[in-house]
C-alpha cells in the first residue's frame, strides 16, 4: 500500500513535537518569500518513498521521518523498519525543499 501525506505525518510526529515545528518554520521564516508548505513537502516525501518502493512492499514499517534545516534548504531522512530482519534502516538524507 502506498504512503500518503497523512502517513509522513505521523511519521514527522513521532520524530517528536520539534520535527513538525522545524517543517513549519522552515515555510513561514521564508515570508514573504516563497517557500513549499509542509502539507507540499509530505506529500512529496510520501511520493518519494513511494518510488523508492517503501511504500509497496510490507516488508517495511516507516517508524519516524527526521526534519532538520540546512539553510536555505530542509532537510529530510526517514527511519524504516525492516521487519523480517528486525532491524532499523535510514534513507539517506535528502535537502531539496528550498
Amino acid at each position: 500500500m502506498a504512503y500518503s501525506r497523512d502517513d509522513i505525518r505521523d511519521a514527522v510526529e513521532r520524530g517528536g513535537d520539534e520535527q513538525m515545528q522545524v517543517l513549519r518554520k522552515h515555510h513561514e521564516d521564508a515570508y514573504p518569500e516563497s517557500r513549499p508548505t509542509p502539507g507540499d513537502v509530505l506529500r512529496a516525501e510520501a511520493q518519494r518513498l513511494n518510488d523508492m518502493g517503501f511504500g509497496r512492499t510490507p516488508d517495511f514499517e516507516l517508524v519516524e521521518t527526521r526534519v532538520e534545516r540546512a539553510e536555505p534548504q530542509l532537510c529530510i531522512t526517514h527511519v524504516l523498519r525492516y521487519k523480517p530482519l528486525d532491524v532499523m534502516l535510514l534513507t539517506e538524507r535528502y535537502c531539496d525543499y528550498g
